[in-house]
C-alpha cells in the first residue's frame, strides 16, 4: 500500500506562515483539534516545517520561552522529515521507527501533498484485523 492512500490530504491540514507567533499556533492547533500544523515555506525553494506540541513544550515551559515573542520559525522543526506519496507505507513506518517520529509530511517536487502520521497507519493495521 502507498503513503498517497492512507496519508491525510492537504486540503485537511492546517498550515500557518514561519513567521506567526507561537501563541497563534496555539489557538489554532486548539481551535482545530490537532497536534501539530505545517509550517509553511519562506520561499518558492524552501523547506516546509512542523511545529508540535512537544515543540512548543521544549521552547515554553521547559526553556522559558515567550509565547509572543517566538516566531513559529524558530521552534518548528525544519526542514520537517518527508516521504513521497509514492513509498509504500512499510518503509515510510520504518522511517518513523527508527527516528522516533510520528509524523512525515507527504511532499513531491516540494509541494506540499499531506501528512502521515502513526496514526494513520495503525488505523490501516487494526482495519485489517476487524
Amino acid at each position: 500500500m502507498l503513503v498517497e492512500n492512507v496519508m491525510t490530504p492537504k486540503k485537511k491540514l492546517i498550515v500557518i506562515s514561519p513567521m506567526s507567533t507561537v501563541r497563534e499556533a496555539l489557538k489554532l492547533m486548539k481551535e482545530h483539534k490537532v497536534r501539530s500544523v505545517i509550517v509553511d515555506k519562506n520561499t518558492e525553494d524552501g523547506a516546509y516545517g512542523l511545529l508540535t506540541f512537544k515543540n512548543i513544550l521544549q521552547s515554553i515551559v521547559a526553556e522559558d520561552g515567550d509565547i509572543d515573542l517566538l516566531n513559529v520559525y524558530d521552534i518548528a522543526t525544519t526542514p520537517a522529515f518527508s516521504v513521497s506519496a509514492k513509498l509504500d507505507v512499510k518503509y515510510a513506518a520504518r522511517m518513523m521507527v527508527q527516528n522516533s517520529i510520528k509524523r512525515l509530511l507527504v511532499i513531491d517536487n516540494n509541494e506540499l501533498y499531506g501528512i502521515l502520521t502513526m496514526t494513520d497507519i495503525i488505523g490501516i493495521l487494526m482495519d485489517s484485523v476487524e
